[in-house]
């Protein structure tokens, strides 16, 4: 909703005094100027009413008088803006911990593991418009590639960015987990979720995963964890001397280290073995309960003064053709 008109420059209004005075200068002239009475007598007259280009002839000067009017208007920079919107939606505060390390470019999903994993969760995002979401990427560190935000095609092109490679390699869980607690723990929301999506053993960072479950338990945040990876064997691309080729790996994922974050958050742990099942995961996570989020937005003003200086030069120009040619006083 428009919250009404501003003006940049409202200073320039008070040209709009100067109405009052021209008018009555105007007045003033045309009967000091002009006899009340031109000829001996009006006989010829009598009976004659008042012809529409006498009624017309003060015409040419209220054109003009709104002319002025118009260019003040504009000089005042007349602006419109969308209020300042406070509004209550039903959503949550949550951040999907993205594991990035190499052994997301195995390719047991299509095209690997990590691509599907940005796929379905953009999808996901989609789905959720009421949501403040944020991302988080860990591999042998972590850190926070997008806060909570309302604005997805900011996320989405964030979570576009991701390549395996960005931080040093490894599997730093407890890291992960934590940089999402951190994120979260001063949200208002009632509910407050981390989605975490690993498909390896803990293996680095200063951080004990246990130790970050704990804190997001206190801090009332609820973590479902994602194991990703097929069963047994996984292709995973191998740099050799004559270059990238595959090469079939044991898949490792700690799901009872998985199972415990999730259980001690009263979350719930999955197993994602292919792209579908991935999205079915997702699906039954978009079924979590919604809470009340307060979110505030803002709109940018707008300049309104050209169509003002337009309708000026239009009124300018039509006193201009009446005055020279309908109303065009004969000597």
């Amino acid at each position: 909703m428009f919250n009404g008109i501003t003006f940049a420059n409202p200073g320039f209004l008070f040209l709009l005094l100067v109405i009052p005075v021209l008018i009555a200068w105007y007045f003033y002239r045309y009967r000091k100027n002009y006899a009340d009475i031109q000829v001996s007598t009006t006989d010829g007259f009598e009976g004659k009413g008042m012809s529409l280009r006498v009624m017309l002839y003060h015409a040419l000067y209220a054109l003009r008088l709104l002319a002025i009017v118009m260019v003040i208007l504009a000089l005042a920079r007349p602006q419109t803006s969308l209020r300042r919107q406070d509004v209550t939606v039903e959503g949550i505060d949550l951040i999907i911990a993205l594991d990035i390390s190499g052994s997301m470019l195995a390719m047991d999903f299509k095209p690997d593991r990590l691509e599907a994993s940005k796929e379905v969760a953009i999808e996901f995002i989609d789905g959720r418009p009421d949501d403040r979401i944020g991302l988080v990427v860990f591999s042998g560190e972590s850190f926070t590639q997008c806060p909570l935000t309302i604005d997805h095609s900011v996320l989405k092109n964030l979570f576009r960015d991701i390549k395996s490679g960005m931080i040093e390699d490894g599997t730093a869980i407890g890291d992960g987990l934590a940089t999402a607690v951190s994120r979260l723990k001063d949200s208002k929301a009632v509910s407050k979720v981390i989605i975490l999506l690993t498909d390896g053993v803990s293996n680095m960072g200063s951080i004990d995963p246990r130790s970050a479950a704990e804190i997001a338990k206190l801090y009332g945040i609820r973590i479902y964890t994602i194991g990703v990876g097929s069963m047994g064997m996984a292709p995973y691309p191998v740099q050799t001397p004559f270059g990238m080729s595959t090469q079939n790996m044991e898949v490792k994922i700690d799901e009872p280290l998985l199972q415990e974050i999730s259980g001690m958050t009263d979350g719930k742990y999955f197993r994602a073995t292919s792209n579908a099942k991935l999205r079915e995961i997702y699906r039954e996570i978009d079924q979590l309960e919604k809470s009340k989020i307060d979110v505030t937005e803002f709109r940018r003003k707008k300049d309104e003064y050209v169509p003002l200086i337009l309708i000026a030069l239009a009124l300018f120009g039509l006193e201009m053709l009446l005055r020279y040619t309908v109303l065009r006083n004969i000597p």
